[in-house]
């Protein structure tokens, strides 16, 4: 008995749609999240510990 394969290498046309939507939908949260007070902080805490891991800061 033989067992049929079908080759399914690569992406088909659907699941490029659903990851460019999810990569675009990450994207903007991040965008928000990074825009605001929240990302404006985190990124003073992440710039003052990489300059003290330096040494500079």
């Amino acid at each position: 008995m033989k067992i049929r394969r079908h080759d399914e290498s690569g992406i088909t046309t659907a699941e490029y749609a659903v990851g460019t939507a999810a990569g675009a939908g990450f994207a903007g949260l991040l965008y928000t999240l990074l825009t605001g007070r929240f990302g404006n902080q985190v990124l003073e805490r992440l710039f003052d510990h990489v300059m003290g891991l330096l040494g500079i800061g």
